[in-house]
């Protein structure tokens, strides 16, 4: 019932964001304000924020369901990066401090807020899209090709020093370390940290191809804890099977693909960033909460998008997609009128 209402908010979030005027989300004043409200929020869950699975990154509201800031604020990233990007794209080639490091920084301190709540999985998703989103602003190709493999050396390297030397790693708690040896071998230590990810794979295997029927699953019963967040693919393996996961991931994928579509043909910066950072914050989320169920990657606790259970992703989403329509429409709008200006030929 709970999710069924923030499913209704999110239908008015998606119809607001819809019909407003594209000018309003481009306006300077509202975006600062925007920004500066998730600064102010992101420091106070630190003082006063409620903690759940040792994490402070959720505010009570006094409500029978909390909101948590650190969802919104891979949207308010996408928003701000689309606006100052769009804004300077003169600029890009020729003033690559103003215009890409000091946008960068801003986000990094956001990053680091939500990292110290700790909450690494939204911080990896955070800086993954702002990573895709400067590429994407015109910058130079061999900036771009340099800040990957520095990226991708520095993760390698961060993930040889958590196995091999865990205490220079001294502000990682024991649960996020856990989490790693969980990862490695899952089966050593199915009778703690590693019992989410064998009882995945045990779900995963009795669905077999076909599943064992819509409502049979055993593990949600009691085995796979969150079975209707974290390893909701889990239970949709083990209920639907194989088929069931693959028809869900190629529907996903066409949405994501479309997303990207519609920002690739965009001929307003603005449009085009939305919706690529959009796109890519769906796509590197969706893979993260099926890496952690595959046992592909450590579990950090993302939702699946659309899928799992989740009040600020679901009103994330709504917003998100809610925009992107409103994006789809102005520029099918602009081609409309583009096509009626041209001079007929005889």
């Amino acid at each position: 019932m709970r999710q069924a209402l923030f499913v209704l908010i999110g239908l008015v979030i998606f119809l607001g964001t819809y019909a407003v005027a594209m000018r309003l989300f481009k306006n300077k004043r509202i975006i600062m304000t925007v920004v500066f409200v998730l600064i102010v929020t992101l420091f106070g869950l630190l003082i006063f924020g409620e903690e759940k699975n040792g994490s402070k990154g959720w505010i009570d509201i006094g409500l029978p369901f909390n909101i948590q800031p650190a969802e919104f604020a891979k949207f308010i990233i996408i928003w701000y990066f689309s606006f100052i990007f769009s804004k300077k794209q003169q600029l890009i080639a020729n003033d690559f401090k103003n215009t890409i490091v000091k946008p960068s920084i801003l986000v990094g301190f956001i990053t680091s807020l939500i990292l110290f709540q700790p909450d690494v999985g939204t911080s990896f998703i955070i800086l993954f899209i702002a990573a895709v989103m400067v590429f994407s602003s015109g910058v130079s190709p061999k900036f771009g090709l340099l800040f990957s493999l520095g990226s991708g050396t520095l993760l390698g390297g961060f993930i040889w020093v958590v196995r091999y030397h865990r205490e220079w790693v001294f502000f990682m708690k024991d649960y996020q370390y856990n989490r790693f040896l969980a990862f490695w071998d899952p089966f050593k230590l199915a009778q703690s940290t590693g019992m989410q990810l064998v009882n995945s794979y045990y779900a995963l295997s009795r669905g077999g191809l076909f599943g064992v029927g819509l409502g049979e699953s055993v593990q949600k019963t009691g085995y796979l804890p969150e079975p209707y967040t974290d390893f909701i693919m889990s239970i949709i393996g083990e209920e639907l099977g194989l088929i069931g996961i693959l028809l869900i991931l190629c529907l996903f994928i066409f949405l994501v693909m479309r997303i990207y579509l519609i920002g690739i043909r965009a001929k307003d910066p603005f449009h085009s960033l939305f919706c690529i950072g959009t796109a890519t914050m769906m796509l590197i989320q969706g893979s993260i909460n099926l890496g952690g169920v595959l046992g592909l990657m450590p579990i950090t606790g993302v939702t699946f998008p659309f899928i799992s259970y989740g009040g600020s992703s679901t009103l994330l989403l709504a917003a998100s997609m809610g925009i992107v329509c409103n994006i789809s429409a102005a520029e099918k709008r602009r081609r409309e009128k583009k096509l009626i200006s041209q001079p007929v030929s005889v």
